[in-house]
């Protein structure tokens, strides 16, 4: 039978093929869809081809022409797709503030300006947090995102109000109630054998509103002169929390400890991570590694682990260590004559130890300074913010936690125990290609080949130019690095140099450091360990929750900046910022203040003149008059608008 001319038509058409993946969402508008099995193929979905999907979904994507606009991405390389259909949320909530009756205002900056609601319950009003659920499953991409208000959070632009939006919008898990706290007082620790270290010179060091104390660091004099014996003991909180208990799942469920400028959600009970802390003066039972480090040059000639009791001798806080260190003629106050011998014999021993690990692990060291909000927790008051950039008071806990971590994961390999491993990949040599395309252009700097291993990237490191261009490119350089995550595997530490390494100092605020005390005290106690598998969903669970603790603090110190800029008068004042310019695009600067540790955006129509853009392969270069502006360049500008909705602030330059 002849075929018909539609059928005909039909068999010519050329076939439609849909790839699948996770979109990510720029706060731009626009995104990137990774196929998974094939790294190298990533679709760059423009603005208006972004359908309704939220960054996180799974869709499918259909390739088309080329399009796109290089103000918003750089990479020339991967085809342009748009999405044809979303076939998965990754989410069942949003968090917006109620406009109206019908309309929400996201508080996540990469999710549409807008979101239709059904409706909104009697108790919540115009200006309030709601947490929204999903109505519309997706399937098809021209489908009105909408959703139903579920419940109301307070008033959008109160600071406590504003953290209970973020913790809502991150998934955070709710506070522990009050009986669930008395049940947690009632639970008794398990009673095993245990080495007497009472006696040994015991301190701890964290810093001064810390809110739990899980390590401490004792030192003395090994026997064989030249040697040091230095201790890291841990709260040893496996014998309090035993493996599916009622608070093992509900740590399991937490994951970690959420730290937020003026909340804190512990992963236990306080008033049982109380109980367990190593508190000052006070018997405490601790898990313990103790090494003799030979002192001329800092390395370790022997460790063994034990569980024990300890007491320390002094409680100690970074700020003041630190002013000790920088002046050890004069003791702090409540320090005795042991104090300040023991503290600089740490320090001593520590930086030898560095030394070794510098020379043998080749471990990339970034000291980025970091600006956090200072928010009185019961007040939600915002007193400041707190510059910090790490130092040698930092330097001494580190160090020495890094030891116990690195010689825990050993013993789990050498004795082919199950246990879980902090990794981190190499880089994405694509990446690291882009950002040497970048230093080069943007700042005349030759990073040489990053991608040839470890120590061209410590090369780079050691001599970047310390001046204004430093944190620009720390920043960039952070962002071509991949993140570290938790495997039942012992692979590659890249940062660190390692490729034997766990999480085992934290844990009253790690579940993966209680997980690996929790099977470390079955193999010491003949109990059944944890097989491989459940280990491996471990991991994946914890990696997936510290990014959504990790990302929750970075939006709640953000977002805090803007309530103190607000709270300053920097509006009305016309306050000025010296900023420096991270990126040029088409329509405006995106600029890093070093004072406030926040970046700014100034758009293109704060200009006095007539805008011009140059592109280059990895940098943009904009012109004003006679000024142009390029990455790296130094500007003072002044704050022009702040949303404490979606979270971020504009500002215009001042010349």
């Amino acid at each position: 039978m002849a075929k018909s001319k539609k059928q005909n038509r039909q068999s010519r058409a050329p076939r439609r093929i849909l790839y699948s993946g996770v979109f990510s969402a720029a706060s731009a508008g626009f995104g990137f869809v990774k196929v998974p099995g094939d790294p190298s193929l990533e679709f760059f979905i423009p603005r208006k081809y972004t359908g309704h999907a939220l960054d996180g979904d799974t869709v499918e994507v259909e390739q088309i022409p080329d399009e796109r606009d290089f103000s918003y991405s750089k990479r020339k390389t991967g085809p342009v797709g748009r999405i044809v259909s979303v076939t998965g949320r990754s989410r069942e909530f949003v968090v917006g503030r109620l406009d109206s009756l019908h309309e929400i205002r996201p508080l996540d900056k990469h999710l549409p300006e807008t979101i239709r609601v059904n409706s909104a319950p009697r108790n919540a009003k115009k200006g309030d947090w709601v947490q929204v659920r999903l109505l519309d499953d997706g399937a098809n991409h021209t489908e009105q995102l909408r959703g139903h208000v579920e419940r109301s959070l307070g008033s959008a632009g109160d600071v406590a109000h504003d953290l209970d939006a973020i913790a809502a919008e991150f998934g955070l898990p709710p506070a522990y109630t009050a009986e669930d706290e008395a049940a947690a007082l009632k639970i008794e620790p398990l009673e095993i054998e245990r080495e007497d270290l009472s006696s040994l010179y015991t301190l701890t060091i964290d810093p001064a509103d810390a809110h739990d104390f899980d390590d401490a660091i004792s030192i003395q004099p090994a026997a064989k002169e030249g040697e040091i014996t230095l201790g890291v003991h841990i709260a040893d909180v496996a014998v309090w929390i035993r493996p599916g208990s009622k608070f093992d799942k509900a740590a399991a469920y937490r994951s970690f400890s959420s730290y937020l400028p003026g909340k804190f959600l512990p992963m236990l009970p306080k008033p049982l991570t109380a109980k367990i802390s190593l508190r000052e003066k006070v018997l405490s039972p601790a898990h313990s590694v103790i090494f003799t480090v030979r002192l001329r040059d800092g390395k370790i000639l022997s460790s063994r682990r034990v569980h024990s009791l300890v007491k320390v001798k002094r409680r100690m806080d970074y700020d003041t260590v630190q002013a000790f260190l920088d002046a050890p003629a004069k003791r702090p106050k409540g320090w005795n004559k042991q104090d300040a011998e023991n503290v600089l014999l740490l320090h001593k021993l520590v930086k030898k130890m560095r030394g070794w690990r510098a020379k043998h692990e080749q471990f990339l060291w970034i000291d980025a300074p970091e600006i956090r909000v200072l928010c009185d927790e019961a007040t939600h008051e915002i007193k400041g913010l707190l510059r910090r950039i790490p130092c040698a008071a930092d330097g001494i806990v580190e160090e020495c936690m890094l030891a116990a971590n690195s010689a825990v994961a050993n013993e789990l390999i050498e004795r082919g125990v199950g246990g879980l491993f902090r990794v981190h990949p190499e880089p994405d040599p694509e990446k690291l290609g882009e950002f040497e395309g970048f230093v080069s252009e943007a700042f005349g700097i030759s990073a040489g080949d990053l991608s040839s291993g470890r120590a061209a990237c410590m090369r780079f490191l050691e001599n970047i130019p310390d001046d204004h261009r430093k944190p620009v490119i720390l920043s960039r350089f952070l962002r071509a690095m991949a993140r570290a995550s938790y495997s039942e595997n012992p692979e590659l530490h890249f940062g660190l140099g390692k490729t034997r390494y766990s999480h085992f100092t934290s844990p009253i605020r790690r579940y993966p450091d209680l997980a690996l005390h929790q099977q470390l005290l079955a193999l010491d106690t003949n109990k059944r360990l944890r097989s491989k598998r459940m280990l491996a969903e471990i991991a994946v669970l914890c990696s997936k929750k510290e990014e959504r603790n990790d990302n929750a603090f970075y939006a709640a110190n953000d977002r805090l900046k803007l309530h103190f800029l607000k709270n300053s008068g920097a509006l009305e004042n016309t306050t000025m910022y010296e900023a420096i310019i991270q990126k040029v695009t088409s329509s405006g600067l995106m600029c890093e203040i070093p004072e406030l540790g926040m970046l700014g955006f100034v758009p293109t129509s704060r200009f006095r003149t007539h805008v011009a853009r140059r592109n280059s392969r990895y940098s943009s270069r904009m012109e004003s008059g006679h000024t142009g502006y390029r990455p790296g360049d130094f500007i003072y500008i002044a704050l022009d608008s702040i949303d404490l909705v979606r979270g971020h602030a504009q500002f215009r330059p001042v010349i």
